[in-house]
């Protein structure tokens, strides 16, 4: 169990997800070392957008996750690992391969053998849906076969293999868990809901790609809930859970209901340079969260209507800071 009083670092805590986590763990009185990655902008990612009140009680660490020494001097002195860095976008791994599976792979490595050298240090490990591909049943429990569908999914892949490998060969207390597709304010363009969402704030047509594939949308307010729960639970070491509503729903769905919730009058127009590789598409993501239920006692709070209306919300307050007329991967 993490006391207050540890100190927990976080691992790609400027992204998306990190700095929801960052928030909560603050907010559920925890102490929280960051580790974001250097850039020469002096900025901190999505941590700047935290309030002053988060600020103050966080420690911010740069450096570069495939660098094992930066690494090992961020882990000295924690409780707990949360591991969320990692480049996450699917176009992107397309066009850098070795970049995004240099970080992804060794970095995981990194973060686990500091883990392990400093005394076992308690690690949630962060896995995503896309290790399944397109479902071959659903919904999608832990069991279904792993399909590299795409150089980034390869590279979670093999980190989430290379984590089970350190939990299985030095008994080091390691949890994966793996979201479903996560939304929510501070979230950008490169996922597909603000993308959507922005297009529909501020454009007379939304630009899209497939229309068809369906995916299993969850809050980011529950994520975060369900990544301390797995680091505060004995029996959740050596588990892979899954992390999801257990409803799917298409692009074109949730397209029109973020029209409705706006209420706007667009066109919608499919843009060729939005698709993925026919062979790298994932047509399919439900998942079968049971396990979560079972052994974490997690359930999501907030369902999907809520979420998206929060969402909208936030970036309809900050849409200055997005740039919905241009494309990125």
């Amino acid at each position: 169990m993490v006391a207050s009083q540890d100190k927990v670092l976080v691992t790609g805590a400027g992204g998306f997800i990190g700095s929801h986590l960052v928030e909560y763990l603050v907010r559920q009185e925890h102490s929280v070392r960051c580790f974001v990655r250097y850039n020469s902008r002096g900025d901190y990612g999505h941590l700047d957008q935290l309030s002053k009140q988060i600020l103050d009680h966080i420690e911010i660490i740069q450096g570069d996750l495939r660098d094992p020494d930066a690494v090992a001097k961020a882990t000295i002195g924690v409780s707990h690992v949360y591991h969320l860095g990692a480049i996450i976008p699917i176009p992107y791994s397309y066009i850098h391969p070795r970049e995004v599976i240099e970080t992804n792979v060794m970095g995981t490595l990194n973060v686990l053998t500091a883990a392990r050298d400093h005394e076992n240090i308690r690690v949630v490990h962060t896995s995503t849906s896309e290790v399944y591909g397109t479902a071959q049943y659903t919904p999608i429990d832990e069991g279904h076969p792993l399909q590299g569908q795409s150089p980034y999914a390869a590279s979670k892949i093999a980190a989430d293999k290379i984590a089970e490998s350190f939990y299985l060969s030095y008994e080091l207390p390691i949890t994966t868990v793996r979201p479903f597709n996560t939304f929510g304010p501070r979230q950008s363009t490169r996922a597909i809901l603000p993308t959507l969402i922005t297009q529909v704030l501020t454009q007379e047509r939304v630009l899209v790609g497939d229309l068809t594939t369906t995916r299993d949308f969850n809050f980011i307010e529950n994520l975060a809930e369900a990544f301390v729960l797995a680091g505060n639970c004995d029996e959740a070491i050596g588990q892979v859970i899954n992390i999801g509503t257990g409803h799917e729903i298409s692009i074109n769905d949730i397209l029109q209901r973020i029209v409705q919730l706006i209420g706007r009058d667009i066109s919608i127009e499919q843009d060729p340079q939005r698709f993925r590789p026919p062979k790298s598409e994932v047509r399919q993501l439900i998942a079968d969260a049971r396990k979560a239920e079972r052994i974490l006692a997690w359930k999501p709070r907030i369902l999907l209507e809520e979420g998206l209306q929060r969402t909208i919300e936030w970036m309809t307050e900050h849409i200055h800071e997005y740039t919905p007329d241009r494309y990125q991967v």
